[in-house]
């Protein structure tokens, strides 16, 4: 038996889309059919991203995003919509880190975390949900009434990391806030999930695994690996698919066992 998840006609907005897990997650979206919005700070970026997508016969488009100005936020979605079509998925994968002990934690560091992985976060849900609800009721125009919300959270969210205090904390948020916009939004057809991701192989920290820092950590995982950012694909159409209407509210660990063990 095969199964098949067809996500063309739906409009997807990945923030964080220009390196990363945001960028595997735009290509894999693209590839099941869908539109995507590619959003962040490194325009260049996205529009290098955006040829190599078109190029596998995909539809994306760009849009500057600055997820710690809610200005910048409004105005991406509004240009978003304006230019592809209503918002029907949205990856909310922007997301940054320190590390540091919490007693040198300053005031600075803790509102750049912050103000990304929980602030940002949450009002680009906001947003997106503002117009997928007006759609859900009837006051604004729309093929597909509903959405999906694919928060990006963290095993830290889930458990305890040494010097990434701060970083753990603004996760652990973004899981509870999952719970709340699943809540009070599946009544109207929009489910909002969570992915955890555990230690992820990307080009931010690939250099790192190659370390004695990097072996060590390694040799305490589970199954002593990493993963790699097409490990969450199958996860992430799954949660972003039509038939997935009744997983609503999920904190989903993607992280090789790292959480339970």
């Amino acid at each position: 038996m095969s199964y098949t998840i067809d996500l063309s006609g739906r409009v997807a907005l990945i923030t964080g889309a220009s390196s990363g897990l945001g960028k595997q997650f735009a290509h894999t979206l693209a590839k099941a059919g869908a539109a995507v919005v590619l959003a962040g700070r490194r325009v260049e970026r996205l529009k290098d991203l955006r040829s190599e997508i078109e190029a596998d016969g995909g539809d994306a488009h760009v849009v500057g995003l600055d997820v710690t100005d809610v200005g910048s936020i409004r105005a991406a979605v509004a240009h978003a919509e304006t230019e592809v079509g209503a918002i029907d998925i949205l990856i909310n994968n922007s997301g940054v880190s320190t590390t540091e002990r919490l007693v040198d934690v300053t005031e600075d560091g803790y509102d750049f975390v912050f103000n990304t992985n929980t602030r940002g976060s949450f009002f680009v849900a906001q947003e997106v949900a503002k117009r997928m609800l007006a759609r859900a009721k009837g006051s604004a125009p729309g093929t597909f009434t509903g959405g999906r919300i694919v928060n990006i959270a963290s095993a830290a969210g889930l458990r305890i990391m040494p010097q990434i205090g701060v970083y753990c904390m603004s996760k652990a948020a973004v899981v509870h806030m999952t719970k709340v916009m699943a809540a009070e939004w599946g009544r109207y057809g929009i489910t909002t999930n969570a992915i955890c991701p555990g230690y992820i192989d990307t080009e931010i920290n690939h250099h790192h695994w190659s370390t004695d820092a990097g072996q060590k950590l390694i040799n305490m995982l589970p199954r002593k690996r990493v993963g790699q950012p097409k490990d969450l694909d199958s996860m992430l159409v799954t949660l972003c698919a039509a038939e997935s209407d009744f997983i609503n509210g999920a904190i989903i660990s993607a992280d090789d066992g790292m959480v339970a063990s």
